[in-house]
């Protein structure tokens, strides 16, 4: 008889622990599970905020370079008021300052410099004396920001001359 009484005592001991353990599982579950709805909070969060930034980023980018036109802006518009041609060329002084200043700087080819189809665009090609491929005028200026070109030069360039016995790929000579 001992054996059944010791039997049904060492069941319901091994029971406890095993509603016990249970009851710490799901402890642990629901924390872990607590632990990750923060974090998934805390990085939703944190993506909300960079793209708030990158807005506000993008929204306000060119806040620096408009501040360094507005003299020119008052410049000029003081120029018009007063008829005064002085004024439109310090006002042109002070755009040309205000743009280099973030970094766009002028793309002006002079003649008899090689094309460069990076940075030039070719508007004619006449026969000149100069070599073939440089530049014969200037037709526009370009710019560039930093080394990214955001107008290329408007140009004429130079077309090799024809030989007097006639080029074999030219259409001048065709009967």
């Amino acid at each position: 008889m001992q054996e059944e009484s010791v039997q049904p005592q060492d069941a319901g001991n091994s029971e406890a622990p095993l509603e016990q353990q249970l009851a710490e599982a799901l402890a642990r579950i629901e924390q872990q599970r607590e632990a990750m709805m923060r974090v998934a909070a805390e990085a939703d969060n944190a993506r909300k905020r960079a793209q708030a930034e990158a807005s506000m980023a993008q929204k306000y980018a060119l806040e620096r370079f408009a501040d360094a036109l507005l003299p020119a802006l008052d410049s000029l518009e003081a120029a018009v008021k007063s008829r005064d041609m002085s004024g439109i060329e310090l006002t042109l002084r002070q755009l040309q300052g205000a743009l280099e200043k973030s970094g766009v700087r002028e793309v002006a080819p002079v003649p008899g410099e090689r094309f460069d189809p990076h940075r030039h665009q070719a508007m004619a090609a006449v026969e000149a004396d100069s070599e073939p491929n440089t530049v014969v005028a200037l037709m526009q200026k370009g710019y560039l920001l930093h080394d990214r070109v955001l107008r290329p030069a408007l140009v004429t360039v130079a077309k090799a001359l024809e030989s007097a016995e006639g080029n074999p790929i030219s259409d001048t000579d065709l009967d």
